[in-house]
This record gives C-alpha cells, sequence and structure tokens, in this order.
C-alpha cells in the first residue's frame, strides 16, 4: 500500500515512521514528473497520472448545495424572508469559524438587501451555543427568521423557545449531530444520518459558503460575486477550524488563500498589515498561526464582537483601529495563556487522561492550554475553568481518542452536562461543578479502554509515542533546489494533506546559535556533499549538546521572510545526535 509506514527509531522527540518508498513500477508511471513530487503524490495514494494531475489541478470542487440536508427548505424560507423584508438574525459562535461564517452570511446577503441582525455571543457571560437570552434579544429586534452557523445541533430548548415567540430557525452546523436534532425548519448538517451530501467535512464557513450558493442560484443571482468576499472567508473558518484539506475544503482554501492577498475586504487587510503579512502570498500557516489567533484574542479576552466588526467593516479607518485593538489583545491573550500553561503543568496528575481545573483559568484561553498540554504529553487533555456552581471544560485530544465521540458517552454517566459538542479532537462542555469528580472518572476510565485497545493490551501509563510521519528519505546534498517549488504544488496543506516531511542523515552542522527569547529556538547552518543550507528548530534551543557535529534531521522546506527578503530554509522538526 502506498505512503504503508516503516517504523524508525528515534531518540529525538518523537518517534520518525517513513512511509514506504516509490518501487519502481511507481515510477516508471510516474515517469512524467518530478521525482520529489512523484513520491509526496505516491505517498499521499495518488499513483496514476490521472489522479495525480487531478490532485495538482486548481480545478475548483464544489458540490450541488442541494444535496446537503433541509437545504431546499432553508433556501425557501430565506427567499420568503427576503420578499417579506424580515429581519434575518445569524447566530454564530465566537471562535473564527463561527465569525468567518456569521461575516460570510451578512456579506452574501447584503446585495441581496437583507435586513441582517448579526449575534456574536460573549465568551464569558454567554458561553458557547444559542441561548435563551440571545432569543429574547433577536425577538426584540424584530428578527423572524434565525440562522445559526458552526452551532446549533444540540439547541433543542432554545429552538423551540424561538418557534414560540414566532421566530423560524435554520440550523446550520458541522458538529456530531445528538441522536434527536432539534425542531427547526431546517438542519442542514452533512453529518446528519441518511445525509446523501458527498462530503461531511465542510466547517461552519464552509457550509455558510453553500448556504450562499444555494440562495444565490435559486435566485439566478451572480455567482461571481461569491469569489472575491466569500472564500476567503470561508478559507479563514476552515483552516482555523483545522479541518481535513481534502475534497472541497481543500478547493474552498485553494480558492479563498488565491484572493485572500487581493481581497476587498478592507478588515482582512488590515489585519494582513498587523501581522506583518503584506506583500506575502498567504498560506495556511501564515493564516492559522498569526491571522486566526488575531481574530480569536477578542473573544478570548472580551468580546468576539470586535473581530465581527473588522471582518465586515467597509470603513479602512474603521479596520486600522480594530486590528490594532486585536494586536494589544492578542498580546494580553499570549501573557494569560502562559500563566495558565504554567500553573496547569504544575497541578497535573499522571495517567491515560490528564484532566486539571482551576478557577484563575479564564475561559477564554482553556482550550490553548488544554492543546499545549496534549502536544507536549501526547494524551487527551482537558482544561477546565472552575466555578461555583458550574464549570466549563475545553477538551483537545491524540488521533487515538475521539474526545467529542467520549463527551456522548459519558453524558449519562455524569448525570448530564448544561451543554457540550465538539469533534474528535476538539470538544468543550458546561457542567454542574459537583459533577466534575465523576467527569474525570468516566472520562479517565473511557481513555484507558480505548488506550489498551490501542497498544494491544499494554498498561495504561504504556502510551503510544507522538509519531512524525516522514515523506521521503534523501542525502540533503542531493536535494533539488528546485524542492519548494514541488512541494508547494501539494499545497494548501493542513489535516489530510500534511505539510511534506523529507528526513535526511549524518548531516554536518557548521553553525549552531541560541534565537529568540530566553535561547527557546535554534538558527542552524548545515552542510551535506559541499551544499550548505540554513535552517531554524522552534522549540529545541535547549536540546544540542555543545559540540555535536552531526545530526540526522526531520525537517520541512520553507520560505523564510525575514527583513523583507525571501529565501529557502529548513524548518526542523526533530533531529538526533549522530556524532
Amino acid at each position: 500500500m502506498a505512503g504503508a509506514a516503516a517504523l524508525q527509531g528515534a531518540t529525538g522527540r518523537m518517534a520518525w515512521r517513513l512511509r514506504s518508498p516509490m518501487p519502481p513500477s511507481a515510477r516508471t508511471v510516474l515517469e512524467g514528473f518530478p521525482p520529489v513530487q512523484a513520491q509526496l503524490l505516491y505517498s499521499r495514494g495518488l499513483p496514476s497520472p490521472a489522479q495525480a494531475r487531478a490532485f495538482l489541478s486548481f480545478d475548483p470542487v464544489s458540490h450541488d448545495p442541494f444535496a446537503l440536508p433541509d437545504m431546499e427548505a432553508a433556501v425557501g424560507r430565506m427567499r420568503q424572508a427576503l420578499q417579506k423584508r424580515e429581519g434575518i438574525g445569524v447566530f454564530g459562535d465566537f471562535d473564527v469559524d463561527g465569525l468567518s461564517a456569521t461575516a460570510l452570511l451578512a456579506t452574501a446577503l447584503r446585495p441581496l438587501g437583507c435586513l441582517i441582525v448579526p449575534y456574536i455571543p460573549h465568551r464569558v457571560d454567554e458561553g458557547h451555543g444559542l441561548s435563551m437570552q440571545a432569543v429574547e434579544r433577536l425577538a426584540a429586534q424584530d428578527v423572524r427568521l434565525l440562522i445559526t452557523v458552526d452551532c446549533g445541533i444540540s439547541s433543542h430548548k432554545e429552538i423551540a423557545y424561538a418557534a414560540g415567540m414566532g421566530i423560524d430557525t435554520i440550523v446550520t452546523d458541522h458538529h456530531l449531530p445528538p441522536q434527536q436534532t432539534p425542531l427547526a425548519l431546517a438542519v442542514v448538517d452533512p453529518r446528519l444520518h441518511g445525509s446523501s451530501y458527498p462530503f461531511a467535512e465542510l466547517t461552519g464557513a464552509g457550509l455558510a459558503l453553500k448556504l450562499a450558493q444555494g440562495l444565490y442560484s435559486a435566485m439566478s443571482f451572480p455567482t461571481a460575486h461569491l469569489l472575491p468576499p466569500l472564500f476567503p472567508l470561508a478559507a479563514l473558518g476552515t483552516i482555523a477550524d483545522v479541518a481535513p484539506l481534502v475534497d472541497e475544503n481543500r478547493s474552498i482554501v485553494r480558492q479563498g488563500l488565491a484572493h485572500m492577498s487581493r481581497t476587498p475586504s478592507v478588515g482582512l487587510n488590515a489585519l494582513v498589515r498587523s501581522a506583518r503579512l503584506e506583500g506575502r502570498a498567504l498560506d495556511t500557516e501564515s493564516v492559522g498561526w498569526q491571522l486566526a489567533p488575531r481574530l480569536n484574542a477578542s473573544g478570548r479576552i472580551d468580546s468576539a464582537d470586535l473581530s465581527y466588526r473588522l471582518l465586515v467593516t467597509q470603513s479602512s479607518q474603521e479596520a486600522a483601529a480594530l486590528a490594532q485593538s486585536l494586536e494589544q489583545q492578542n498580546r494580553q491573550r499570549q501573557e494569560m495563556t502562559e500563566e495558565a500553561y504554567r500553573k496547569a503543568k504544575s497541578i497535573l496528575e499522571p495517567g491515560p487522561l490528564l484532566m486539571v481545573g482551576d478557577p484563575s483559568f479564564s475561559p477564554g484561553i482553556i482550550g490553548l492550554v488544554a492543546g499545549r498540554l496534549a502536544e507536549e504529553f501526547a494524551r487527551p487533555s482537558v482544561v477546565i475553568s472552575q466555578g461555583v456552581e458550574t464549570s466549563r471544560g475545553s477538551c483537545r485530544s491524540v488521533p487515538w481518542f475521539d474526545i467529542g465521540r467520549a463527551l456522548y458517552q459519558i453524558e449519562e454517566a455524569v448525570g448530564g452536562f448544561v451543554r457540550h459538542g465538539g469533534h474528535a479532537q476538539a470538544a468543550g462542555f458546561t457542567v454542574e461543578t459537583q459533577r466534575l469528580p465523576v467527569l474525570r472518572q468516566a472520562l479517565t476510565r473511557l481513555a484507558a479502554e480505548r488506550l489498551r485497545q490501542t497498544s494491544n493490551g499494554n498498561q495504561d501509563e504504556a502510551l503510544p509515542a507522538p509519531w512524525l510521519d516522514v515523506d521521503m528519505e534523501t542525502p540533503l546534498g542531493t536535494l533539488p533546489r528546485d524542492v519548494y517549488r514541488q512541494v508547494q504544488s501539494l499545497a494548501p496543506f493542513g489535516p489530510g494533506n500534511p505539510e511534506p516531511v523529507f528526513l535526511s542523515r549524518a548531516v554536518q552542522v557548521l553553525e549552531a546559535r541560541p534565537m529568540g527569547a530566553g535561547g527557546k529556538h535554534l538558527r542552524l547552518k548545515l552542510k551535506d556533499g559541499g551544499i550548505a543550507w540554513n535552517a531554524v528548530a522552534f522549540g529545541q534551543g535547549d536540546r544540542l549538546p555543545a559540540g555535536a557535529t552531526r545530526l540526522d534531521i526531520a525537517y520541512a522546506v520553507e520560505m523564510d521572510h525575514w527583513g523583507g527578503q525571501e529565501r529557502l530554509q529548513l524548518r526542523v522538526l526533530d533531529f538526533r545526535v549522530v556524532g
């Protein structure tokens, strides 16, 4: 099987898993492709020229929006609202996917003359999901049609309450649905049982795009209006939500990134300038690690309304001021996260699942802390903002444990949640504080059972090591100088289509010096076969022993934009000393 793993031992931070090299027969079939590109295509399960060309092409993938559940009913009700000049409320979550989805629908409906009433809940005051308070506020603004984006699939009581107040609700949500869906006018979720939609991994922003496509199609509205303003927003939500970049998601992100650098959105342009990315071709890394955290910052510190306003403003002056405010809030978010992370590590208890809670943990940063714990310790992690009566938890997981499904599985044992939901690798909940001990016990037991299945009956502490999948082993000296072009032909990268990783052995260390605050990172110059490469190893400043002369390195090839200049460099993901 293409991509079958051969285990490689490692004394680095991770175990290295080398994908199967391309056999001569496959090399013959793909002889029209450059060698590095051919190996990367083969390792992604694309062994034929037709499959490879289809993957590399820029032909957009766009499935029929009316194949989504209840799309006909949703579009019909939206058209009725347009004809009657009814107020349309758009309720989105406060993360980047929800913000992008809300801004996307508002942008799409604006040229149709809609009266849009956006609503982004306050993370601390209201929490995730639709609330009675939100319904009442929307009703007070004469909303008669409510569209939820990136949420709503579990909001049974709130949607029934809205119906009692004369508000029809269209749910658009991509989260795992409960056994019983809410009694909304339409529930548009590709994960619904019986859905015939060919791709189940759309995000909230992706579904908002499909709803806009469906409406435009039904009204014979020119779809050219979709491209410049909408695809960047859909791409933003898709990247930030760490969705698999395959099928329609890959197409959305590809088109969104292509338009993002020349988007007519003054808000996105101001955000790009604030992140010092102007003049660069944006990619999934710059969006996911620089733009998305800035948009998330407002909701983590105060109200996400600031970020929503940035995404929809048509004033350059307002956009600049909002982007500057987000920059300040992002710095504050970083400080809060670091403080909470240090405290969480100091009170952790070992086990197959990590759970830590404290009254001082802000609900706005517990997801970030959980993510760092899961990454560092390679096990599912739950961080809880502990309250007197209720507590909020944020969960981040590892490939062997589906945390979103786990919350459904333990719901009865816990005695019920106030609310919960999420995905396989990221989820959240609100629960009565008195139920936290039984929640910990139930989740830990489930994680231990799953771990035993994964590790063939080993003890709970025999946790699976974090893996680094390596696409190709090659001497560094033979790496072609056009390798970056060959690699980028497979972009955009993300889950489902990871950034290619190379392995080179016994490379010579010419220079090694610490970089960044406290020497946290490494700046390297590496040589092999008479050719020298600049390299950087983030977060590994304390790993290289003095006097080390040769390394085995696992790395990605990237373009460094430091000082306004572009140059190729290696981003070393892991290394081991061999001499």
